[in-house]
């Protein structure tokens, strides 16, 4: 038990940042192997589609600061990189 106020709600703070840090985190996930499975498939259409999905999510996963901005900009362009193959 938190022995303040403060306490007390910074514990309040943390379940409620781990529960949306788990579901964006999840989300991403599932963007990004839903974009690798249009990329292996071949279809260029739908990875287009895919990419500019997952690419929004991660911008707005690191503007929220649920992962770093390098991370996401890193992974962005390394799912560019496949797409570019691709073509």
């Amino acid at each position: 038990m938190p022995n303040t106020a403060s306490a007390a709600r910074r514990a309040r703070q943390s379940v409620r940042r781990h529960q949306r840090n788990k579901s964006v985190k999840s989300r991403l996930k599932t963007l990004e192997k839903n974009y690798l499975a249009a990329v292996a498939a071949g279809n260029k259409e739908a990875a287009d589609l895919a990419l500019r999905r997952v690419s929004s999510a991660l911008d707005r996963a690191a503007k929220v600061g649920v992962i770093p901005k390098p991370r996401a900009q890193r992974k962005r362009s390394r799912l560019h990189q496949r797409l570019n193959a691709l073509k």
